[in-house]
């Protein structure tokens, strides 16, 4: 059963395609220190960042892990990871990649609204799976 057309929203595959899409974004992940992030943490789609160091360097998770998560995945299936570095004064944030990862663009997220030599502080990235445990991760924003 579609839909009606009143709802301001768009389902996928309910043939109201003249509507808004809807996406479903569950609470934001979050991260401090350097770490390595989980498999959960880039999935969830939403990250907010409050390095407290003079800079951070977040690690993504190996590959598997990422298929481990999505394990309906197909090549060339794809997802869209922001961070949001809500630091203005001090926390450069460092992207650091890993096994069965290829990353392509400037994995650097400067600070909020201040002036910095990194690209100020909201990043979007797109992963697209590539193989078995191999993603090529592209900085898109």
């Amino acid at each position: 059963m579609a839909i009606p057309s009143v709802g301001g929203g768009y389902q996928v595959t309910d043939g109201n395609v003249n509507e808004r899409t809807i996406g479903v974004q569950t609470d934001p992940q979050t991260a401090t220190v350097t770490a390595t992030l989980t498999a959960a943490q880039i999935t969830g789609g939403l990250l907010v960042a409050t390095p407290t160091a003079a800079t951070a360097s977040y690690t993504l998770p190996v590959a598997a892990d990422i298929d481990a998560v999505l394990g309906n995945a197909k090549v060339n299936s794809t997802f869209m990871l922001s961070i949001i570095n809500l630091q203005s004064s001090v926390g450069v944030i460092t992207i650091v990649t890993n096994t069965g990862l290829t990353t392509v663009g400037t994995l650097t997220i400067g600070l909020t609204g201040a002036a910095s030599t990194a690209p100020p502080g909201v990043a979007q990235f797109l992963f697209r799976k590539t193989g078995v445990a191999a993603y090529s991760v592209y900085r898109v924003s």
